[in-house]
């Protein structure tokens, strides 16, 4: 039984990351293409991690602390450089497409 959970976690998290670097490719300017690694590559390497968690842990006994400890580095720095990305791309004045929502709520620099 916990192959297919491990088989499902796989290719759900190869699917997010698949969808998550097509979007970065894709998308026609920076604060779009920046959805794709923060939002759907961190959901899949999170499936990847809880995958690869519950594999290592059939092996020993116990959970391994790597995938923990990574699982949580990842999920606590993705946003944040996501957070620090806009604000160095709004500081620089950096041109967006005109289909690029919330352009309304960025305050000018004093």
């Amino acid at each position: 039984m916990s192959e297919w959970i491990i088989s499902i976690l796989l290719l759900i998290g190869g699917f997010f990351v698949l969808v998550g670097s097509i979007g970065l490719v894709k998308m026609p300017d920076f604060f779009m293409r920046l959805h794709g690694p923060t939002k759907a590559t961190t959901l899949g390497m999170a499936s990847l991690l809880t995958a690869a968690m519950i594999y290592f842990s059939q092996l020993q006994d116990g959970i391994s602390a790597k995938e923990v400890l990574i699982s949580i580095f990842l999920l606590l720095t993705a946003p944040i450089s996501g957070y620090m990305l806009i604000k160095s791309a709004i500081h620089h004045k950096l041109n967006s497409i005109e289909r690029t929502s919330g352009k309304s709520n960025i305050e000018d620099d004093v």
